[in-house]
C-alpha cells in the first residue's frame, strides 16, 4: 500500500537516494518549503516517439506468398495435429 510522505527541502536533499527508492515502490513524496508543500517527487515515465510515418519506405518487403499460410501450420492452430 502507497503511502504519502512529506518531507522539507533540507531533508530531500540530504534523503534523496532514499526518497527516489521510496517513490519508484508507489510513495508519494512531498517536498515542503516553509511548511507548504513545494513540489511533487515522481518517477521518470519515458515519453514515447513520435510517429514518423513513411521511415521505413522501400525498407520493408513482402513476399510473393505472404497471404498463404502452410496447411501444416493452419491444422496445429485448430489442434488437428
Amino acid at each position: 500500500m502507497s503511502e504519502q510522505v512529506q518531507v522539507t527541502l533540507h531533508e530531500a536533499k540530504s534523503q534523496l537516494l532514499q526518497l527516489g527508492a521510496r517513490v519508484w515502490q508507489g510513495d508519494k513524496v512531498v517536498i515542503t518549503k516553509a511548511g507548504k508543500p513545494y513540489l511533487d517527487l515522481l518517477p521518470h515515465v519515458a515519453t514515447p516517439q513520435a510517429r514518423k510515418p513513411g521511415r521505413l519506405k522501400g525498407r520493408i518487403r513482402m513476399p510473393s506468398d505472404f497471404d498463404l499460410t502452410p496447411e501444416d501450420i493452419i491444422e496445429g492452430f485448430e489442434g488437428r495435429l
